[in-house]
């Protein structure tokens, strides 16, 4: 039987969740015009499809009232082989979206938590083999940080900090490709926790398409960014590239939209 932490791109489950007709109230940074409720629910079909033809079999969540930011899972738990710990996410208007997450995972993880007074988002985390990267960032503080890491230490992984340098998440501009593999945003080409790993870098000008998304066999990228297209395709793998107009309005992208696990 094969080691299910080998490979932290292979998943078999999502959980995802379809924006609701407040999604425009979430929290964001970006100037990037009003978003369009039409159109965000034509993008995040097509996302839906994508985790499918990856193999995914996909939970849909429906909208969840009050929480317009509630269509991004990831940020609400943190899921590997052996556990899921639902986060404390560092927006306190978010963490009402963490309940109906737990529900979601507790028929096929062991359920860990992470309590205060630590914060942290699960777009602030990622998994390559045994190694959890979590971010320091505005959502997540080194306490959560710590939190995560003694959690996962107990089930025999190992983990590090990195200094959030782009974006709102870690994964904004950190993203595994496969087994030691990592796409990198240009700001993180000299950090330390990524040197023993196998790079691909994303140029500042596509510096958006820095959040990508292997499923299994599959990328999935931004669409929009052709030279990244191109040097991801040299790895071999399929890539679809989908529209993320909207998301991006939100501050979100690729990795936030599901749990895979």
């Amino acid at each position: 039987m094969s080691d299910p932490r080998a490979d932290a791109c292979r998943f078999s489950r999502a959980v995802a969740r379809r924006p609701g007709p407040d999604f425009a109230g979430g929290i964001t940074a970006a100037d990037l015009g009003p978003p369009e409720y039409d159109r965000i629910l034509r993008q995040h079909d097509a996302y839906l499809d994508a985790l499918r033809l990856a193999g995914l079999d996909v939970a849909v969540l429906e909208p969840l009232t009050g929480f317009p930011d509630a269509y991004f899972p990831e940020d609400a738990a943190v899921v590997f082989p052996e556990a899921a710990v639902i986060t404390r996410p560092g927006a306190e208007a978010r963490r009402g979206e963490t309940p109906t997450i737990e529900e979601a995972l507790r028929p096929h993880r062991r359920i860990e938590r992470i309590e205060p007074p630590g914060t942290i988002d699960g777009g602030d985390v990622f998994r390559l083999g045994g190694t959890f990267f979590v971010g320091i960032s505005g959502r997540t503080d080194r306490a959560g940080a710590e939190a995560l890491g003694a959690i996962v230490e107990r089930y025999g992984y190992a983990w590090a900090p990195v200094p959030v340098r782009e974006g709102l998440h870690l994964r904004s501009g950190a993203n595994p490709l496969g087994p030691g593999t990592v796409l990198l945003h240009e700001v993180y080409r000299d950090e330390p926790a990524f040197r023993f790993l196998e790079k691909v870098f994303v140029e500042l000008e596509e510096g958006y398409g820095a959040n990508a998304l292997r499923v299994n066999d599959t990328i999935l990228i931004a669409a929009g960014f052709p030279r990244l297209r191109e040097r991801i395709e040299r790895l071999g793998a399929p890539v679809i590239p989908l529209g993320l107009s909207e998301p991006r309005k939100m501050d979100g992208g690729l990795t936030c939209m599901s749990l895979r696990f």
